[in-house]
Formats: structure tokens, C-alpha cells, sequence
């Protein structure tokens, strides 16, 4: 299995995502620049965190115009597998891979810290090694992780099993104080309604081993294998 890594300026989890993929999971991974047209044959793409041109205008916003993403489109298009991590969410929700958008935080402020979330569908690609109502440890750093979409659209998100990630308390309870960022209905990861394009603000590829503090995020990673090989 071979996952394609794409790089912008200002990116920093690309690395962390390719020692999750190569070093933990033993799978192959390449790097994509933003500039190629070439995905060099990834089954599966991912957008990495980090501050992809700086963040300029908002986050996600000039990324979502590389060339690269072009084909990261059409790959998703086709059914296949992207993982948007944090910045990488920025990026596919400004691209128009998943629905809704990121703003600032509601506290206006950076947050850094580990926190919880519950596994709300096992149904899906990124999501079928967990059990339901999981309750997962996992790092998060971000200044615009508040997801925000229109009444209408939340709506049918939850409706169609499209959140999957949602922030909650150690044991499991989803309220305000849990939620880091004011994200709508706690949200903190959602697919599209074909369900093969993932984005959490969290961050998987950090919560990947017991070294790191937490191996919780591991089972995102092979959940795509396991779906991929059948």
C-alpha cells in the first residue's frame, strides 16, 4: 500500500504522518510537492497538518489552489482514500472535499494540548478497527479548529453518518467543557457523504505508538489498509 504525503510550504506533520506510515505501520510513502501533477501511484493521499503558506487570508485558503490538488481531487472523486489532518482539514473543506469550514478558535487563542473523542461511526474506512463509543486520546494544535456549517447542512451530516469524530470529556461525555475550540455539536471529525474523504482537527499521525503518549490514532491508519487490500 503506498500513501502519498503531499508537502506545502509551511508544512510541519508531513514528516510525522511519513514516520506513522513507514516506521509504525511498515507501509510505503512517498512525498508529494505541492507543485507536481504526479501522485506517483498512492492509493492513499494524505493532507498533513502544519501552516500551509502561512496561513494567509485563513487557513487552507491558497493551499486549496495548488496544483497538486487538482489531482488530490480526482483522486478523491474516484472513491478513493484522503486523510486531511488538521491543516490538511483547512485544506480540503476550502478545496470543497468536505463540507463546512474552519474558523478561529471561539477563545481566540492557540490551544496545544491532548484531548478526548469518541468514536461515533465504526462503519466507515477510517473508522473500522474501532469500537462504538471508543473514547480516544489525541494531540491537537490549532488556532482555526472550530468547525462551523449551516443548520441545513449539520443536519444531514449527522443524519448520513458523516461525524465520526467528536470531542468528549475522559469519560466519554460530550459537553462545553470538553470542546477545545467551540466546534459545532462538538464536532471534531467528519466524512464526506462518500465517505472516503476524512477530516479531524486531531492528529492520528501523533498518536501513533505508545512512545508518543498514545497509540489511539493507529487504528485510522490501518483501518484504510484494511479497507484498501479487500
Amino acid at each position: 500500500m503506498k500513501f502519498g504525503i503531499v508537502t506545502f510550504p509551511g508544512s510541519n506533520c508531513d514528516y510525522d504522518a511519513f514516520h506513522a506510515v513507514v516506521d509504525v505501520l511498515g507501509e510505503e510513502a512517498c512525498y508529494l510537492w505541492h507543485k507536481t501533477h504526479d501522485l506517483e501511484g498512492s492509493d492513499v493521499i494524505v493532507l498533513p497538518g502544519g501552516f500551509s503558506y502561512g496561513d494567509y487570508l485563513r487557513a487552507g485558503a491558497i493551499a486549496r489552489f495548488s496544483p497538486i490538488m487538482r489531482e488530490v481531487s480526482e483522486h478523491a472523486r474516484r472513491g478513493a482514500p484522503v486523510i486531511a489532518i488538521c491543516n490538511g482539514f483547512q485544506v480540503a473543506c476550502e478545496a470543497g472535499l468536505l463540507p463546512g469550514a474552519l474558523m478561529r478558535n471561539d477563545h481566540l487563542r492557540f490551544v496545544s494540548e491532548t484531548v478526548h473523542l469518541r468514536v461515533e461511526q465504526t462503519g466507515t474506512m477510517f473508522t473500522n478497527r474501532y469500537q462504538p463509543l471508543d473514547v480516544l486520546r489525541m494531540p491537537i494544535a490549532h488556532g482555526e479548529g472550530r468547525y462551523v456549517a449551516p443548520a441545513e447542512v449539520l443536519a444531514q451530516m449527522e443524519d448520513g453518518g458523516q461525524v465520526i469524530f467528536r470531542y468528549v470529556s475522559a469519560e466519554g461525555k460530550s459537553d462545553g467543557k470538553a470542546n477545545p475550540n467551540g466546534s459545532m455539536s462538538n464536532i471534531a471529525g467528519i466524512v464526506n457523504r462518500g465517505g472516503n474523504v476524512l477530516g479531524m482537527m486531531p492528529h492520528p499521525e501523533r498518536a501513533s505508538e505508545a512512545l508518543l503518549g498514545s497509540s489511539d490514532g493507529l487504528a485510522i491508519f490501518q483501518s484504510v489498509l484494511e479497507h484498501v487490500a479487500v
